[in-house]
């Protein structure tokens, strides 16, 4: 049978993930992995799984295991309307709604509203996981300019004045890849730009909690609600493996949402958020997240120094005060590739910067380093093997 023949058209532009697919070479024995994006099982609050089953199947008994609303189980959204309030946006649980992690919502906003065509403006570079997921809609993307702060707001009104976009895309607080966050006049300014042109933006928010240093900042969606699709996640505080996923959208955008979920999944786990409502009813985030920080804290700053003593001086290492990544720039010409096989020689990996770009001839010199999945020990090691690496090119 020609199974090639039954593909639809948008299958050519479904690529594999590209940080997957080195993720399959880094996992042979020796290479230490600065390659994923994804937390520490040290983070993980194995200690009280028991115990939150234990009180889910008391409290929930087998309601927990049956069909549920597609808007989301109804304990974990009041929960998470509280959590949302902590960070400044004030909704009803009726306006929370539950995704199979936040990939979920980025699939289901793409559906929604993209067709062959329109125009999409994000950051260069941008997280990968939203290009998988914008990508099958043949949408064009229009690249904007960052800096050490983030997104440049100027070239946000620039994009606005000169193209017409369906909607804009940003990670404003330790964006994936680069670990920027925008600073909080940043945030006005962009507030007020989407709003003068009456332009959509989605914020995805997966990382703010995991702050190291410095005050917190409020989401972009505290100043424009109206202009707003709010995307946040458990799985950086929680247990990734859960898939919980959360939004706040405006009315008419959520309802469509919801519609569009209806055709996927039908609704998230129960069970599954049922554990999330209590893991958030019973304070346990509360005690976990200053656990999950120190974890973090001090392998981000033995990253740093380390890439510090070991890289050569026309190397720069972007500033960030939480999240999970830092960012590396080398001298113009550099090739990311290059240096990729002969770290991965050496005993070491990374992600390329060049992935993520929607304009191939970006980003060639760049490079992320994720901090997470090893010991200060370890990562001073492997940053001492990638310095010999640039060292060898």
């Amino acid at each position: 049978m020609d199974y090639k023949a039954l593909l639809a058209g948008r299958t050519q532009l479904m690529q594999a993930n590209a940080i997957r697919e080195i993720l399959k070479v880094v996992g042979s024995p020796g290479i230490i992995s600065l390659a994923g994006g994804i937390p520490s099982p040290d983070s993980f609050p194995m200690e009280i799984f028991g115990e939150l089953t234990e009180k889910v199947l008391a409290t929930y008994q087998s309601g927990a295991f049956q069909y549920d609303l597609t808007e989301g189980f109804i304990p974990l959204r009041e929960q998470v309307a509280i959590l949302l309030e902590q960070r400044g946006i004030r909704i009803s649980p009726d306006a929370v709604n539950i995704t199979s992690g936040s990939q979920g919502v980025l699939d289901a906003a793409a559906k929604l509203m993209i067709s062959k065509g329109d125009k999409i403006a994000l950051e260069a570079p941008t997280y990968l996981g939203a290009i998988s997921a914008f990508n099958p809609y043949e949408p064009e993307y229009v690249p904007m300019e960052m800096d050490d702060e983030g997104l440049v707001p100027d070239a946000l009104e620039d994009t606005l004045k000169h193209h017409d976009i369906k909607f804009i895309y940003l990670v404003p607080t330790f964006q994936n890849p680069t670990g920027r966050s925008l600073t909080m006049a940043r945030r006005v300014r962009i507030a007020e730009i989407i709003q003068s042109y009456n332009a959509l933006l989605i914020e995805d928010d997966p990382y703010s909690a995991l702050r190291y240093r410095g005050e917190a900042l409020p989401p972009i969606k505290t100043l424009a609600p109206e202009n707003v699709i709010y995307i946040s996640t458990l799985s950086k505080v929680f247990a990734p493996g859960l898939r919980i996923g959360f939004y706040a959208a405006p009315k008419f955008i959520r309802e469509w949402l919801v519609l569009v979920k209806q055709g996927v999944d039908l609704h998230t786990s129960t069970f599954n958020q049922a554990l999330a409502a209590e893991y958030l009813a019973g304070g346990y985030l509360d005690r976990q997240l200053p656990k999950i920080i120190e974890i973090y804290r001090p392998r981000q700053k033995a990253m740093a120094d380390a890439l510090h003593r070991q890289l050569p001086a026309d190397f720069k290492v972007s500033q960030s005060d939480g999240g999970m990544f830092l960012w590396v720039s080398g001298p113009e010409g550099l090739d990311g590739l290059a240096l990729y096989r002969k770290a991965i020689e050496n005993g070491v990996a990374f992600v390329p910067g060049q992935f993520f770009f929607t304009d191939p001839a970006q980003g060639h010199e760049t490079m992320r380093l994720n901090y997470t999945m090893a010991d200060e020990a370890t990562l001073a090691r492997a940053v001492e093997k990638l310095g010999a690496a640039v060292n060898q090119l």
